[in-house]
């Protein structure tokens, strides 16, 4: 079994501001100007490192309510967002007696990078991802009942924290939000894009993205233009905070990082039966980037597992407008709700 090796940093700075190009890991990131304070970090923010192994380093970030604690819960992030994304989130969580922890995901956010370009989103698997968070879980919250722990996986993070559930993550309550199971905005065919990916690894140049697929620009679009939401004001936070920290910055996604995302995908769908954990998947009906039947799919395999689609939400659920995001972070405090109350005996 592999050894866990823990960084565990609680206390600010880190590491100072890295330089662009740096693969090493971020934290103490800068307030973008003119952000409205409920896009800031919650009271009592903390940043610390996770590695297991000699994979990369993880950042992670906790924040807990201004009273006692009622509950707990772990969010993973999507493609191209930091932790910083969810400030919004963790302060509304705070509000109601829940501990927040966020785990971004290898090669992303203030995360060590593994490509030499840092804003290329590059990894070789995603077996890390998903051993971060089980290390996440065992050896950084150690929940011990008190406080239960509900896992939130947003995007891409709901495919990792499904993953981690199937290898045995014990957690009291399971939400994936807008879970990607599929990728329907492709630059190639499917079969086309896998099979370029699957050749650019075996000869080492998996770090390398799809010819002509664009880089993060400071003029490009932010998550609005790119269809993730139809808020205007949620829509600049992720781009607004990537410009103030050029360290936080995510352009297009390698080859080897589709290679991985279909590696990964193969082998949880092979092993949903392995789920006991109930399962709240929430979706809008506007989501252009994962289609509706791969989620579907998904749900009607698995043991437990209830849907709710949200009218008008895009994919990024946690940056939607009111009428959609109130419903959605409602829901996932339901399911936090519940993991607290006592479980009924087994037959």
């Amino acid at each position: 079994m592999r050894r866990f090796a823990l960084v565990l940093l609680l206390a600010l700075p880190l590491f100072a501001c890295g330089e662009q190009g740096s693969r090493a890991p971020f934290a103490d990131s800068r307030t973008p100007p003119g952000l409205e304070r409920r896009f800031l970090p919650p009271a009592g923010w903390a940043w610390g490192y996770v590695q297991v192994g000699e994979d990369a380093v993880q950042r992670y970030g906790v924040s807990a309510p201004h009273g006692a604690a009622t509950s707990q819960v772990l969010i993973l992030t999507d493609y191209g967002e930091s932790a910083e994304t969810w400030f919004e989130t963790a302060r509304d969580l705070n509000a109601k007696g829940v501990v927040v922890w966020i785990l971004e995901r290898q090669g992303q956010g203030g995360s060590e990078r593994l490509a030499a370009k840092r804003d290329r989103g590059h990894v070789e698997s995603y077996a890390p991802d998903v051993t971060a968070t089980k290390a996440m879980v065992k050896v950084v919250i150690r929940p011990d009942g008190r406080l239960p722990l509900t896992l939130v996986g947003q995007g891409q993070g709901g495919l990792v924290s499904l993953r981690a559930v199937e290898e045995g993550l014990m957690i009291d309550g399971l939400v994936l939000s807008a879970p990607v199971f599929e990728l329907s905005a492709l630059p190639r065919p499917k079969g086309q894009l896998i099979e370029t990916a699957q050749w650019a690894r075996r000869f080492r140049l998996s770090s390398q993205p799809w010819p002509g697929a664009a880089d993060w620009r400071r003029d490009g679009p932010d998550d609005r233009a790119l269809g993730l939401t139809s808020d205007p004001v949620r829509g600049v936070v992720n781009h607004a905070w990537q410009t103030a920290n050029p360290d936080l910055r995510m352009g297009a996604p390698s080859l080897g990082q589709y290679a991985a995302f279909y590696d990964v995908l193969d082998v949880t769908a092979r092993d949903l039966s392995r789920v006991r954990t109930p399962v709240v998947m929430l979706a809008g009906d506007a989501d252009t980037v994962t289609p509706a039947f791969a989620q579907d799919s998904v749900c009607k395999a698995l043991t437990v597992c209830r849907q709710t689609r949200l009218p008008g939400g895009r994919h990024a659920l946690h940056l939607e407008r009111d009428s959609v995001r109130a419903p959605w972070l409602e829901a996932v405090l339901a399911v936090i709700r519940a993991a607290g109350r006592p479980k009924p005996a087994a037959p």
